[in-house]
């Protein structure tokens, strides 16, 4: 099911022309993120994927929630989601989700938080949130896969296409340290995610980085071809395991014991 809302505000699309690849090359979160949310919350009716992109997080979350709405405010993001009967995508901004008033039990943002405007945001967040519902945002950094490689995806990252970051991926760099979760905060765990991927894989993974999106854009060339053969290279043959650590940060924002 899909339902659209009117879009208003300073919404930046950085990922609807990548939307395929997104939806292919970007990592799947761990099991146990989804089972850490789901024991926070006190009820188990409707969680909110704000910012869904490919939807692997909504559909996770249909594991423990009745319903989950996934909304995100790229068309082209809702229509590359991968479906499901328990989900219902809509296109809207973070700041104006649509949703009833104290309807969501948790409201879940996986690396989008940074793209947001933070105020609106948290004010939504408190008008749909149940009094004790509870808001997780999470991020993960450039991945690790072994120091040679890290060095190459790094002069990509930094060298490449640095100039080409919006200035909100620095929240990620930071690792949201400079967030202040309204309410009271709920610790979490330390998480990763990690693949065990081809050299290929990596490359189709670096292209959906929105700062190669736009110095192709500009430039009219592949930024990741400058460095795709000394990586298939240094890859070599098989695979290899990429991790990405993750950033949680997850609070109540309407408890009374704040």
């Amino acid at each position: 099911m899909q339902k659209d809302l009117e879009l208003t505000g300073g919404f930046k699309d950085h990922f609807s022309t990548q939307s395929d690849g997104y939806a292919k090359y970007r990592p799947t979160y761990p099991a146990e993120l989804f089972q850490f949310l789901a024991s926070t919350a006190s009820a188990h009716t409707l969680a909110w994927d704000c910012a869904t992109g490919s939807g692997q997080a909504a559909v996770a979350l249909t594991e423990f929630f009745s319903t989950v709405v996934a909304s995100d405010a790229s068309r082209a993001q809702i229509d590359a989601a991968m479906p499901h009967a328990a989900v219902e995508y809509r296109v809207a901004t973070a700041e104006q989700s649509g949703l009833s008033d104290a309807s969501v039990d948790l409201l879940a943002v996986g690396q989008a938080f940074h793209w947001f405007d933070e105020d609106m945001f948290f004010k939504e967040a408190r008008r749909v949130l149940r009094p004790d519902g509870v808001l997780a945002v999470w991020a993960y950094e450039i991945c690790e896969v072994s120091e040679r490689c890290d060095a190459i995806v790094d002069s990509l990252y930094r060298d490449i296409v640095g100039e080409y970051w919006p200035p909100e991926r620095a929240m990620i760099e930071q690792g949201y340290a400079g967030v202040a979760m309204p309410g009271v905060p709920i610790p979490a765990p330390a998480l990763t995610m990690s693949l065990e991927w081809h050299a290929a894989e990596m490359l189709g993974y670096l292209r959906t980085w929105s700062a190669c999106e736009r110095y192709k854009a500009e430039k009219g060339s592949d930024p990741v071809e400058e460095i795709s053969a000394q990586l298939e290279s240094t890859w070599g043959a098989g695979r290899r395991r990429v991790v990405w650590p993750l950033v949680i940060k997850v609070s109540r924002p309407n408890s009374l014991l704040e």
